[in-house]
């Protein structure tokens, strides 16, 4: 990422940098804390001219090991843009009575706005699924197969409706998610393909439709980004186990 090409994406200086992780505290955006023994979620506290503040993560042990650790670097996708950034060695602080990192303010962040999002594959069992209406009314219920902050991509249950377009805009499209909740925002038909699959031991093709999310809320952005960070690791492993 860090070539002469993207040098726009670049924040250099305090003023920049500050605004970048105020807006990060701001909308309580997970963070991906990666360093050498492994990496947490965590999410900015508070951010001044100084220093930044957030918190420990859940496993105790990476916490302690990531205070011995030289450097590391944090990422967060917003529904605009992809922010990274590295640190130095952290120290542990107390923040409004709770343990809690510091470190010094990075002298510099990557914003990287973009069009695409990173897209998780949704997982085989539990079967995730989407509920909304079709443009003349009737009921709709899709298979979940990838999940993004910009969109979904889903299987619909029987045969599509006469006269669906790409453009049509559905008004509540309600995803769930199983122990991970759900929510509700408004989107737009994006593409209509065919996706093959093996129903009964013979394959047959199905319909496959792309939605993009036209409108969603900082809450169910942060609990979007917190589901696709878990399904991430829990990807991960499971390679991890079969390698």
């Amino acid at each position: 990422m860090k070539d002469a090409d993207n040098e726009q994406y670049l924040k250099r200086g305090t003023l920049a940098v500050l605004n970048v992780m105020r807006d990060l505290s701001r909308y309580q955006t997970p963070l991906m804390v990666t360093f050498n023994r492994g990496q947490f979620i965590s999410r900015l506290l508070v951010a001044d001219e100084e220093c930044i503040i957030f918190d420990l993560g859940s496993n105790a042990l990476s916490n302690e090991w990531v205070l011995e650790s030289p450097d590391f670097s944090v990422c967060a996708e917003t529904y605009g843009a992809k922010i990274e950034f590295t640190l130095a060695a952290l120290t542990l602080v107390e923040y409004e009575g709770l343990p809690a990192f510091s470190a010094p303010l990075p002298a510099c962040a990557w914003q990287i706005q973009r069009r695409e999002f990173f897209r998780i594959n949704a997982p085989l069992e539990p079967v995730f699924w989407c509920y909304t209406r079709w443009p003349d009314g009737s009921p709709a219920r899709f298979r979940l197969q990838d999940l993004s902050l910009g969109g979904v991509g889903v299987l619909p249950e029987g045969p599509l409706p006469e006269g669906l377009t790409r453009g049509d805009k559905f008004s509540q499209l309600r995803v769930e998610l199983g122990e991970f909740g759900q929510f509700e925002v408004t989107a737009e038909l994006l593409h209509i393909g065919e996706r093959s699959v093996v129903r009964k031991g013979e394959a047959c093709v199905i319909p496959r439709l792309s939605f993009r999310f036209t409108a969603i809320e900082p809450v169910q952005e942060r609990q979007l980004q917190q589901v696709i960070f878990a399904l991430e690791r829990l990807a991960r492993d499971k390679a991890s186990r079969f390698q």
